[in-house]
């Protein structure tokens, strides 16, 4: 399967990617911690299937120090014990935020509760963000078929600065 469209050789779409880029520069500057900035990313990324996105979070935590028993069980967090409560938490908000159609209600009030415990309201909307741009980002990499594995650590920040 090849990409659809190259969204870099478009002038629109590289408008678009450098207010991504600027909107995530925000994020990875505030007080939430970058491994749970892409742990979050990598799950959002795992339920949505974007395989470019999964490439470059796994990579970029990877090269930020995460280990790789902790990336390889993202997709299982529930069922390891080497989260924290607090990452448990975050991957909670990322799975009821990501699968907004699936739950009807949303993020769940004891979700709610459980970030509201383990972050302060800086972090809190720096994750709720993440949430929405890890969202947006996945989207766009699936609808044009962009794929995985040829991603570098340090790539996209890189591409836009």
């Amino acid at each position: 399967m090849d990409a659809r469209f190259n969204m870099l050789d478009n002038e629109i779409a590289v408008k678009f990617f450098k207010r991504l880029a600027n909107a995530s520069l925000v994020i990875h500057q505030s007080p939430l911690p970058r491994s749970t900035q892409e742990l979050v990313s990598l799950r959002a990324s795992q339920i949505n299937g974007c395989g470019w996105c999964i490439d470059m979070h796994t990579k970029e935590a990877a090269a930020a120090g995460e280990t790789s028993v902790r990336l390889n069980l993202v997709a299982a967090w529930r069922e390891s014990t080497v989260f924290s409560e607090a990452e448990q938490a975050a991957l909670a908000l990322a799975e009821e935020g990501t699968r907004l159609a699936d739950a009807h209600h949303g993020v769940s009030d004891e979700t709610w509760a459980q970030v509201r415990k383990h972050y302060d309201d800086d972090q809190i909307a720096a994750l709720v963000s993440l949430v929405a741009l890890i969202n947006a980002a996945n989207r766009l990499a699936v609808i044009v078929h962009q794929q995985g594995g040829s991603y570098e650590p340090g790539m996209f920040a890189a591409a836009f600065n």
